[in-house]
């Protein structure tokens, strides 16, 4: 490996050393249900977050309460004997992505099929704190 490359490697290790992520993949819900949920909590603190997805009716809302608490658990996995009170963490970034599409026909009237598309989607969400 040259030196640049190495370089280039070793500033993305310490870069990754103060991310704090989560991600979800082939979550069996449309892109466009979960970017509501997603867009609801996108830049809040993360207290505000926890309860707006607690309380929530939407049925995304459950996953990506338990994504935001891994989320957490992460931070606090690399930041011992810190309190996220005192810490001031926020949502940085949420963001849906497109996963696979599982195809399906329905039988419809004279003798056609109609085809159901069954969408799913990734999700990573990123925590900082706002100093």
């Amino acid at each position: 490996m040259g030196a640049r490359k190495h370089n280039r490697a070793e500033a993305i290790k310490e870069q990754r050393k103060s991310t704090y992520m989560a991600s979800l993949s082939n979550v069996p819900t449309s892109p466009r249900k979960m970017r509501l949920v997603a867009d609801l909590v996108r830049g809040m603190n993360v207290e505000l977050a926890l309860h707006a997805l607690q309380y929530s009716q939407k049925e995304a809302s459950d996953r990506l309460y338990k994504l935001l608490r891994s989320a957490i658990a992460n931070w606090e996995s690399k930041n011992e004997g810190a309190r996220i009170e005192n810490s001031n963490l926020y949502i940085k970034e949420i963001f849906v992505d497109p996963g696979r599409v599982l195809k399906r026909v329905q039988p419809a009237p004279q003798g056609r099929a109609h085809r159901i598309r069954k969408r799913s989607n990734h999700v990573t969400l990123v925590i900082d704190s706002r100093s």
